[in-house]
């Protein structure tokens, strides 16, 4: 178990601190149950009310409160992000185990692999695929023919790439994801049966992405879906053929994404969200959960749809009168009209 003094964890954190600078902290807990050896955050003012009670050894907090705070704080005016900071000093994985390529694994024709990569049990690596320096992939995944997986990058047990797929560097992709299967194309012939277009792309993911478990990403039918740096995705996504996902974008669990959309750098898009095909959103955009995006979004701000909960009895009455929304906007046309006149 790691014992880190408050100063050292001001150091390793980028922060300041105020209180016992000795004093030793084993763990992380949240606000209510933290207790001694334990450090905890509170990054919205609306919770300092919590403070008087803690038991917590540390508490991480901006400068504001941290002046009103009378025990040991670490003080910085992004106290979040300094959490996820001190998450990492207590529990980042530190995995020292030796470079193998398991017994068990699979390996085909002209593969590159490099001497410190940790190749699983049940692996199978087909020909032509590049595995670079540091990587880790885990039991039973499966990588086509030409993929190639960049530096540090971690595949999880059961990642599955097709063929052509390429992952930057410091990338994790979590267990169950599918990566290059077709996208959903099919031409309409004339007796009104589906004619399968061949999908002969691939995809594309930058560095430092993260794609959660059971998420899909589709290959391109021409060209390249492409996923950017620093893009974040959630469990159960599901993202159409030619895609394009810009820089440090991050989207939440269950959305769905159709083919040949474009969404610009840093959007934040919330879970269960339907985002239709071929249409762009600008740089910036916030998409709150359960929206139905229809059309291209060209200017950033933050944007909803959907129904909100409610009394089923209340939703219902109101669901009624919604049917009636177009021939009440003309009754109340024409009394204006009346009026007016």
């Amino acid at each position: 178990m790691k014992q880190i003094t408050l100063e050292k964890l001001a150091e390793l954190t980028g922060s300041t601190f105020s209180g016992n600078k000795d004093v030793e902290i084993s763990s992380v807990a949240s606000i209510e149950k933290a207790g001694q050896g334990q450090v905890s955050f509170i990054s919205n003012p609306k919770y300092k009310k919590l403070l008087k009670d803690s038991q917590a050894s540390v508490v991480i907090l901006d400068a504001d409160l941290a002046s009103e705070y009378k025990g040991n704080s670490l003080i910085n005016n992004e106290p979040y992000l300094t959490f996820a900071k001190v998450l990492e000093v207590f529990y980042k994985d530190d995995d020292s185990r030796p470079a193998e390529i398991h017994p068990r694994a699979v390996i085909g024709n002209n593969v590159s692999i490099a001497e410190d990569a940790q190749i699983g049990p049940n692996v199978v690596i087909s020909k032509g695929t590049i595995i670079a320096a540091g990587v880790k992939i885990g039991a039973g995944c499966f990588i086509g023919e030409d993929c190639s997986v960049g530096e540090r990058t971690t595949l999880n047990p059961n990642v599955t790439l097709y063929k052509e797929t390429r992952i930057g560097r410091d990338s994790i992709i979590h267990s169950g994801a599918v990566i290059g299967a077709d996208g959903f194309g099919f031409a309409l012939k004339k007796d009104k049966s589906w004619l399968k277009i061949l999908q002969i792309g691939r995809v594309e993911i930058g560095n430092t992405v993260e794609v959660g478990a059971n998420t899909t990403i589709d290959r391109a039918a021409l060209g390249v879906t492409m996923i950017c740096d620093d893009v974040k995705l959630d469990n159960q996504i599901q993202i159409g053929h030619n895609v394009h996902i810009d820089k440090h974008t991050v989207i939440a669990g269950g959305t769905m994404v159709g083919g040949s959309t474009s969404i610009g750098k840093r959007c934040q898009i919330g879970g269960a969200v339907a985002i239709a095909g071929h249409i762009s959103i600008a740089d910036d955009v916030v998409i709150t959960g359960k929206t139905s995006v229809i059309k291209s979004i060209s200017k950033l701000g933050v944007y909803s749809s959907g129904t909100i909960a409610d009394e089923n009895r209340k939703w219902r009455r109101n669901s009624a009168r919604f049917r009636k929304l177009d021939e009440m906007a003309k009754t109340i046309n024409k009394l204006k009209k009346h009026l007016d006149g």
